[in-house]
């Protein structure tokens, strides 16, 4: 990502709605996708720190980032050690864990089924890795692009690209369902008005908790049903 990115992501994740909504989303699923508890988690990937904490409180947590300044600013944060990684051939872990969470991470690395093997051969006996990508090609945009994306995905090649790295899909589910019209229109208008409004600006204060109130129901329902559509999609894998 550029790195304008990854400082509004610093500034921005404890506060705006998506992250914290995203926050408890991710919270509920590995409360139901875990069977051990505490549990050894990685976090592929961290950015600037914003899910350790929580993630902290399912067990012990490693972390790993590639961008130098989101890096130091999670070991900030958190206190903890983040050594650099890069998927898929760098992992600076040498341990296997209960869990490997990848959160809107995969879809920045071109080689998205060699990262999966690597994580793949990081799992213990019953080990889940959860994913949250984009979702939806056809609503690719300068959102994906400033952010250095790849692709979206949809369930279909999510799946495929699990089953070549050795994995299967034990749940699957698009989420972002509730805002899924809103935020196709915002891009249509944005498109025909050729605006280049970062997606990811704080709105006012009222509109924030309203979004991240609307979003976040979507942690009662994740896990337990899965959605039809959504801006997002979040996969469980183990290996197969």
């Amino acid at each position: 990502m550029d790195s304008a990115v990854y400082d509004r992501m610093n500034d921005l994740e404890a506060r705006h709605w998506w992250f914290v909504a995203r926050r408890k989303i991710i919270a509920s699923l590995i409360g139901r996708t875990l069977e051990k508890r505490p549990a050894r988690i990685l976090e592929a990937g961290c950015g600037s720190g914003g899910n350790l904490r929580m993630l902290g409180d399912f067990g012990e947590v490693d972390a790993f980032e590639y961008h130098d300044p989101a890096r130091e600013a999670a070991a900030r944060k958190t206190g903890m050690t983040i050594p650099f990684g890069a998927l898929p051939d760098v992992l600076p872990f040498d341990r296997d864990y209960d869990l490997i969470g990848l959160f809107d991470v995969l879809e920045h690395i071109e080689d998205d089924v060699g990262s999966l093997v690597a994580l793949r051969q990081r799992l213990g006996e019953g080990g889940k890795i959860l994913i949250t990508v984009p979702a939806l090609p056809v609503l690719w945009s300068g959102h994906d692009v400033r952010h250095h994306h790849f692709r979206r995905y949809t369930k279909a090649s999510l799946a495929e690209a699990a089953q070549k790295a050795g994995l299967k899909v034990t749940y699957s589910s698009y989420f972002n369902f509730f805002l899924f019209p809103l935020a196709v229109a915002a891009r249509a208008v944005k498109r025909l008005s050729r605006s280049d409004v970062p997606d990811d600006r704080m709105p006012s204060s009222w509109l924030n908790v309203l979004l991240a109130r609307i979003f976040g129901t979507e942690r009662f329902l994740l896990g337990r049903v899965r959605l039809p559509i959504g801006l997002s999609l979040a996969v469980v894998l183990e290996a197969a």
